[in-house]
C-alpha cells in the first residue's frame, strides 16, 4: 500500500462511513490514513510511528468503526490516551465518524470527572471507551468496566504516556484484555520500553512509519486567539475591522454547513461574503473566485477541500474559524495568503482544549504562533472614527459642495444653531447601521490551561519511585480513612440558602424553555448559563430561573428572543449533548422550585 492513495473508496470503507467522510469534508486520505486503514480493516494489529497531527486519529478510528455491531451495547473498542483533554478529542472525532449510524455511543472516561456521572453512562451501555489509564484501570479494578466482547485496543500517543508514568497501568490493563482482539500502537519515538510493551503484546504487527509535514512559513504573520469569553463571530468580525492591512480573507471551517452559515451572518453584518464548498458545481466555484479576485467579495468561507488550488493575489488574511484536523492541513490552509511575493496574515481560533493541536502546528512550520489581544471596544471605536474621518476628509478635497453648504448655512439660520451641530447631526446619520460606537463590555481574557495528565499527576510522575498497584498493597482504602482533602468548608458549616445574598432577577417578560440535558448528562446550571450566553449572545444577568430534572432542564430567557438566536441554541451543545431549545408545554414531576437548582453531588464525589 503506498502512501498516494487519492480517495477513501479505495481503501475499502463501507458505503456508510464514505458518506459521512463526504459530508464532513474529507475526500484524500493523508499518508497514515492510506497506510493504515487496509491493514486494520484486515484484521492485523499495528505499530505506528506517526506524530499529532498527521491525520491518525481517523487512521485507528475509521475502521473500528466497521467493526461496531450497534445491536451490542458493550464496549467493544478500547482507546487508551494520555490525556483528558485528547479522550475529550478523539470521542468527538468518533462521534462526528458516527453520523450515519444511528445508536452507537462513545464514552470518554478520565481522571478529575464524578464517577457518579461515568458509572450511570457506562450502566446504559457503550460501544467505544476512550480513556485515560488511571480511570479504565480504576473501574476495572470496581468491575464497573467489562471487557468481554473486546474487539479493538488502540493505544493512542504510547510515548507520552511513558512520559507521564502510566506506562505500568497500560500494562496492566493490557493483561486484563481478552486474549482474542486486535490491537494498534500508535508513538511518536519509539523508546525501549514502548517497543518492549509491542514486542509482549502485539501478535505479528505491521510497522508503519510517517514523517509530519514540516513547512517553513517566514512570509506569513501567524497568530492566535484564545476562545473565551465571547462568541467566535464577535471576535471574528472586530479582529477583521482593525487589520490595517485587510484586503480580502479566507475563512476556514470544517463542514460545509458551517459555510453556508457563516457566510450569511457575514452577510447580515455588512460583508461581501459567499460561501465555497463541495456542493458547489465547478461554474459556481469559478465565480465564487473570480468574484473574489474582482473584489465583487471580500470573504470567502470554505472548507479544506473545496479550498484547494486557490490562488489569488488579494488574499491578505486567513483565518482558522475551526482549527485544523492536522498540520498539514494548517499548512495548505495558510498557503493562500502571502502569494506572490506578499506579505500574509494567519490567524486561528483555539479553544483551550485545543492547545495541544496549536503546540504540534508550532512544530511543524517550526515558528512561534504568537497570541493575539482580541480588539476592545476603544480599538473598534476609533478604527471605525479614523475611517470616517478618511471619508469626509475625501469629501472636502472634492469639488461641487456648494449646494450642500448653502443648505447647512439655511439649517443654521433656521433651527438657530452652528454648523458643528448641523455636520454632528449629519455623522449621526451617516453612521446609521454601524454605529461608531460599540456597546458592551470587553470580557476578561482566561489563560490557557495547559494539557494534564490523567489524576493530575504531574509531568515528572515517570521519573519518581511509583506506589505499588492496588493488588500488592492490600485493600483498597475507604473514603473514611483516607484523611482530609482540604480545607474548603463542609456544607453544614456554610451559611444557609436563605442568608445568602440573592442574584437579580433579570427585568421584563420571560418564555420558559425545555432543553434535553439534565442531571444524567452530569449537567450543571453554570454550564447552561455558559452556552446560552456564548451561543445567543444573551448576557447571564437576562437569564431567569433554571430546573434541573434527570433527563432535561427548563430555562427562562427574555420574550422576544431573535430568530438568530433561537436557531444558534436549537444547535447548541452542552456536555456534547444537543440542547434542543423549544418552548415548555409542561412541567416534569418533581424538583423545580423556581430557582436555579444546584444538584448535589455525593460528598466522595467532591
Amino acid at each position: 500500500m503506498t502512501s498516494t492513495v487519492d480517495s477513501f473508496a479505495e481503501l475499502g470503507l463501507s458505503e456508510s462511513l464514505l458518506k459521512t467522510l463526504s459530508e464532513i469534508g474529507y475526500e484524500t486520505p493523508s499518508p497514515i490514513q492510506a497506510q493504515c486503514i487496509p491493514i486494520l480493516l484486515d484484521g492485523h494489529d499495528i505499530l505506528g510511528m506517526a506524530q499529532t497531527g498527521t491525520g491518525k486519529t481517523a487512521a485507528f478510528a475509521l475502521p473500528l468503526m466497521e467493526t461496531i455491531d450497534i445491536k451490542v451495547s458493550k464496549p467493544q473498542a478500547l482507546i487508551l490516551t494520555p490525556t483528558r483533554e485528547l479522550a475529550i478529542q478523539v470521542a468527538e472525532a468518533l462521534q462526528s465518524y458516527a453520523k450515519n449510524l444511528p445508536g452507537f455511543h462513545v464514552l470518554p472516561i478520565y481522571g478529575g470527572q464524578s464517577y457518579t456521572i461515568q458509572l450511570k453512562q457506562l450502566a446504559r451501555g457503550a460501544h467505544v471507551i476512550v480513556g485515560t489509564p488511571g480511570r479504565v484501570m480504576d473501574h476495572l479494578e470496581r468491575k464497573t468496566l467489562n471487557l468481554d466482547h473486546l474487539k479493538t485496543l488502540v493505544l493512542d500517543e504510547a510515548d507520552e504516556m511513558l512520559r507521564m508514568g502510566f506506562i505500568d497501568d497500560v500494562e496492566w490493563i493490557l493483561e486484563h484484555t481478552p486474549e482474542q482482539h486486535q490491537t494498534a500502537l500508535f508513538s511518536a519515538t519509539m523508546p525501549e520500553q514502548i517497543r518492549r510493551v509491542a514486542q509482549k503484546y502485539l501478535v505479528e504487527p505491521r510497522e508503519i512509519k510517517i514523517k509530519a509535514a514540516t513547512a517553513t512559513v517566514a512570509a506569513i504573520r501567524q497568530v492566535y486567539w484564545q476562545v473565551s469569553g465571547m462568541h467566535k463571530l464577535d471576535a471574528l468580525t472586530r479582529i477583521l475591522e482593525v487589520e490595517d492591512d485587510f484586503d480580502a480573507a479566507i475563512i476556514f471551517v470544517r463542514t460545509k454547513t458551517a459555510t453556508v452559515e457563516l457566510a450569511d451572518k457575514l452577510n447580515a453584518r455588512g460583508y461581501a461574503a459567499a460561501a465555497l464548498n463541495g456542493d458547489l458545481n465547478q461554474q459556481m466555484r469559478e465565480r465564487v473566485i473570480d468574484q473574489l479576485k474582482s473584489g465583487a467579495l471580500d470573504i470567502v468561507i470554505a472548507t479544506d477541500v473545496a479550498a484547494r488550488g486557490i490562488d489569488v493575489p488579494r488574499v491578505s488574511h486567513v483565518v482558522n474559524y475551526d482549527i485544523p484536523y492536522d498540520t498539514e492541513a494548517y499548512v495548505h490552509r495558510i498557503g493562500r495568503t502571502g502569494r506572490a511575493g506578499r506579505t500574509g496574515n494567519a490567524i486561528l481560533f483555539v479553544a483551550p482544549r485545543e492547545i495541544r493541536m496549536l503546540r504540534t502546528i508550532e512544530r511543524a512550520t517550526r515558528q512561534p504562533i504568537a497570541p493575539l489581544t482580541l480588539p476592545s471596544r476603544a480599538d473598534v471605536t476609533n478604527k471605525r472614527v479614523a475611517d470616517f474621518k478618511a471619508k469626509v476628509a475625501e469629501v472636502l478635497d472634492a469639488e461641487g459642495l456648494d449646494f450642500f453648504a448653502n443648505i447647512v448655512s439655511q439649517l443654521c439660520e433656521e433651527k438657530d444653531v452652528s454648523a458643528e451641530e448641523v455636520a454632528a447631526a449629519l455623522a449621526m446619520m451617516a453612521q446609521e447601521g454601524k454605529p461608531l460606537q460599540i456597546a458592551g463590555e470587553d470580557p476578561a481574557p482566561r489563560p490557557f490551561r495547559e494539557d494534564r495528565g490523567d489524576d493530575r499527576r504531574p509531568a515528572s510522575f515517570g521519573d519518581r519511585e511509583r506506589k505499588p498497584r492496588f493488588e500488592d498493597r492490600g485493600e483498597r482504602p475507604r473514603f473514611e480513612d483516607r484523611g482530609e482533602r482540604s480545607e474548603r468548608p463542609r456544607f453544614e458549616d456554610r451559611p444557609p440558602r436563605s442568608e445568602r445574598p440573592a442574584r437579580p432577577a433579570p427585568a421584563g417578560d420571560m418564555v420558559r424553555y425545555r432543553i434535553d440535558v439534565g442531571r444524567e448528562h452530569g449537567v450543571e446550571v453554570r454550564d447552561i448559563v455558559g452556552a446560552i450566553a456564548n451561543e445567543a449572545g444573551i448576557e447571564s444577568r437576562f437569564i431567569g430561573r433554571i430546573g434541573l430534572y434527570e433527563e432535561s432542564s427548563t430555562v427562562e430567557l427574555p420574550a422576544g428572543m431573535p430568530a438568530e438566536a433561537a436557531n444558534a441554541l436549537k444547535r447548541t451543545r452542552v456536555r456534547g449533548v444537543p440542547i434542543n431549545l423549544r418552548p415548555d408545554e409542561g412541567r416534569p414531576g418533581g424538583g423545580f422550585s423556581g430557582e436555579r437548582k444546584f444538584k448535589k453531588k455525593p460528598f466522595a464525589d467532591r
